[in-house]
């Protein structure tokens, strides 16, 4: 599996779990496996959905932190799932911020509205500006 087809795995799989975010991610990961829509058999993957589930307040809070004019309850599950993928990325791995970003809006480009694309990638550049700043 490519690093891009696994970071759609992630994004899926995180996904999913904005619909059942009190079960536990085995539980989801099970559920997304019997609807054929994952299959975590990844080294990436797997445990960056972990760390992102384990950490999603201090996930959560970048985002928040670096919305502007917006509330989290009013971003759609698919965009707010691609943030979360990406500043989890950003937060636990040692991506490049480039392909970070750049994935997440190609993610965008196949899952969201065409708006979500500028929003996705106008709250990553506002993270990594506030980042630049510590």
């Amino acid at each position: 599996m490519t690093r891009h087809e696994a970071r759609e795995q992630a994004f899926l799989l995180l996904f999913d779990r904005s619909f059942h975010p009190e079960m536990p991610l085995e539980d989801v990961i099970a559920l997304a496996a019997e609807d054929e829509m994952v299959a975590l058999d990844d080294d990436f993957a797997r445990p960056l959905v972990q760390q992102i589930c384990d950490a999603l307040a201090q996930v959560d809070a970048a985002i928040e932190q670096n919305l502007r004019g917006w509330k989290m309850n009013r971003i759609s599950r698919v965009s707010l799932s691609v943030l979360r993928l990406a500043v989890g990325e950003l937060l636990f791995c040692d991506t490049p911020v480039g392909a970070a970003v750049n994935e997440a809006v190609e993610l965008c480009k196949v899952y969201a509205a065409p708006e979500d694309v500028s929003f996705v990638n106008g709250v990553l550049r506002a993270y990594l500006r506030s980042k630049e700043g510590e």
